[in-house]
């Protein structure tokens, strides 16, 4: 089983790294796991955080996305308890740094199924197809403030 931590580890006067604050995260599986994960990272610009791996089947993956949360992924297991079919997953990332992100996509030949726009609940985004067929969408919407 191989792992990859892309964390520091402390210095000198420094404290351990804290997790993260509770957050939601979007998890899926994938058909070719260890190509998806490189896809996120050079596509979008995720951060490989882990990676528990024995060759090609990659049993648990945690992607950081520099802003806040992730996501979790690992190859699919059709009779596994708990299993997504491939290609099924649909999520929305915030960021402050849509232009980049949509250039990045861009240069990855990326399948971009919906440029860059201003929807009329505000902020602006694009929606990229990924290479399993999950939709993705970029964009600067933070949701509206609870009451």
């Amino acid at each position: 089983m191989t792992t990859t931590d892309t964390t520091s580890a402390p210095g000198p006067g420094d404290t351990a790294p804290q997790p993260p604050p509770p957050t939601v995260w979007l998890t899926l599986q994938a058909r070719d796991a260890v190509a998806l994960i490189d896809f996120y990272v050079e596509a979008f610009g995720f951060l490989r955080t882990a990676v528990y791996a024995d060759g090609d089947q990659v049993a648990h993956a945690q992607l950081d996305w520099p802003e806040g949360g992730g996501i979790m992924l690992g190859s699919h297991k059709p009779d596994a308890q708990w299993s997504r079919s491939p290609g099924t997953a649909g999520g929305y990332v915030v960021t402050d740094r849509l232009d980049e992100v949509y250039a990045r996509a861009r240069a990855a030949d990326a399948a971009i199924i919906r440029e860059l726009a201003e929807p009329e609940y505000g902020g602006r985004e694009f929606s990229v197809q990924d290479p399993e067929g999950n939709l993705w969408s970029f964009g600067t919407y933070r949701g509206e403030p609870r009451s």
